[in-house]
């Protein structure tokens, strides 16, 4: 059963505890991921998201990558808890990687000069959106996600792993899986202190 867009909005949480069984159809995460890309708005309808999605292998062996990287930068005898947290990220179905297309921003910087320091800005903005579209459409269907930033430590691997255009810019990777264990407890600040009303 559907669920309402604000129970969703609560619904959605970080989850790290996910496994590998399936929730939807392989092609029913492809059907979420385009419809969020399509209709996330961005700065000018300059449609500057790209997206990739990893599935089976493909997602295991981001983990690999993003685990031997932090591997060669990590002091050994503290490397156990990155070792943890990587195989647990590989533990989970899939892991979505955003990208914003520089090539895209950098042509409305020369084309409306005017704004040209706030397009970078206006960018990460759309990036975060559609993130969120992502992240809030998987949990109504049932999967558990993280948001996780191992960029630009691993950008050339997986541009070089997936062929990835040069102009994309990794902005953030998504694992998502089926949850193992709920998200925390969550404290919330008064909304008084952050809310301000004027009629």
């Amino acid at each position: 059963m559907a669920k309402d867009f604000r129970t969703a909005v609560e619904g959605r949480r970080t989850i790290y505890g996910l496994n590998k069984e399936t929730v939807l159809s392989d092609e029913r995460i492809q059907e979420i991921v385009n419809h969020a890309v399509k209709y996330t708005p961005s700065a000018f309808n300059s449609q500057s998201a790209r997206v990739v999605v990893l599935l089976g292998e493909q997602h295991d062996k981001l983990w690999d990558i993003t685990k031997e990287t932090l591997r060669k930068i990590v002091p050994e005898e503290q490397f156990a808890p990155t070792e943890e947290r990587m195989n647990a990220f590989r533990s989970g179905y899939g892991t979505i990687l955003f990208f914003e297309d520089s090539s895209v921003v950098e042509n409305l910087q020369r084309d409306f000069a005017l704004y040209k320091d706030n397009f970078p800005v206006w960018s990460q903005q759309s990036s975060g959106m559609l993130q969120y579209v992502v992240w809030t459409s998987l949990e109504i269907e049932g999967f558990g996600a993280s948001l996780q930033h191992y960029n630009p430590l691993i950008d050339d691997e997986v541009k070089k792993e997936w062929n990835v255009p040069a102009e994309w810019k990794l902005i953030a990777q998504m694992p998502f899986g089926k949850p193992t264990a709920p998200a925390g407890e969550k404290a919330f600040q008064p909304l008084e202190d952050r809310v301000k009303v004027f009629k």
